[in-house]
């Protein structure tokens, strides 16, 4: 068990930057630029683990330890699902509940950093997280409901291995459904374009990026290293979804889970290329509409489970 879960931070803690590479990539590709090297993020990690930290005399230790106890939740979360060939190292009834909310805890701990520096515009920023959050949340939820009917498991791992082979012969378009709201919860979460632009610097217009204006060297390091690590974990979730290949051999799962990462990140480049970040006050129609594409698919296996 202990070389398994290393096995499984290694895999995360490794490949994660790589996948925003690719996005950077793919962004460059379409504005005809060369663009940063593939490894930029990895650069920029380490650029700033050798930098050291400046607090403000308003902060608390809270301040100090989000980024620390943001990371370590989103790493926890890795630990239950599966990547590729590697079977997820922790799995116990209802831990999708736990899941959930260990991204919940780590939201709530930088929305506190982002409120412990007194900076209007952080708190400015933190509020909307936090609001942003309670619509991403719920059609969340109501994915993960669609996947326990289908796999009749509350178990995460189960849930996207047990029976949604056999789930896109009869629920097709439902899992379509569901693939598209969660698209959009990932975004949302990520802080990407449209929600978000995770390269802008106008704080009126900022979301996530706001929230860390005070955070410097490895905090910020910690902080970027996190938001690749997120990516990656949902980005992960969502390729067992839609791609799944729990009866193939280790190599072929390893080969099909490889390249529906990659395709998501050009996918996401592409959505970030193709179209512009949109309002704030829109943003929420945007969760509804990921809520609404949740709950019709939600409707249809109620409705057509009993005759199955």
């Amino acid at each position: 068990m202990g070389i398994q879960i290393l096995l499984h931070l290694s895999v995360v803690l490794i490949l994660s930057p790589l996948l925003m590479g690719i996005i950077g990539k793919t962004k460059a590709f379409f504005a005809g630029r060369w663009g940063p090297p593939l490894l930029q993020v990895y650069y920029d990690i380490g650029k700033l683990f050798r930098k050291g930290n400046v607090y403000s005399t308003t902060t608390t230790w809270i301040f100090q330890a989000a980024p620390i106890i943001s990371m370590a939740a989103i790493l926890a979360s890795a630990m239950l699902i599966p990547l590729g060939s590697l079977t997820a190292p922790l799995q116990f009834w209802g831990d999708v509940i736990l899941f959930a909310y260990l991204y919940g805890l780590a939201r709530f701990f930088m929305v506190l950093a982002a409120w412990d520096t007194g900076s209007s515009f952080e708190g400015m920023g933190a509020s909307r997280e936090a609001a942003f959050s309670c619509l991403a949340e719920v059609a969340l939820f109501l994915n993960f409901m669609i996947l326990a009917l289908l796999s009749k498991k509350l178990v995460l791992s189960e849930m996207i291995q047990g029976n949604i082979l056999s789930a896109w012969h009869s629920f097709g378009p439902v899992l379509l459904l569901m693939g598209g709201s969660y698209f959009m919860v990932l975004l949302a979460e990520n802080a990407r374009i449209p929600v978000d632009d995770p390269a802008t610097h106008l704080e009126l217009t900022m979301i996530h990026e706001v929230m860390v204006l005070d955070h410097s060297g490895w905090d910020l390091g910690y902080i970027l290293y996190t938001s690749a690590i997120k990516l990656f974990i949902l980005g992960s979730l969502f390729v067992n979804i839609l791609i799944p290949s729990h009866d193939l051999s280790p190599v072929l799962q390893t080969a099909i889970f490889s390249g529906g990462m990659i395709i998501l990140a050009v996918i996401i480049g592409t959505v970030e290329s193709g179209m512009a970040r949109i309002r704030l006050n829109r943003v929420p129609q945007l969760l509804i509409s990921a809520f609404v594409l949740a709950l019709v698919g939600l409707l249809v296996v109620l409705l057509k489970r009993p005759s199955v």
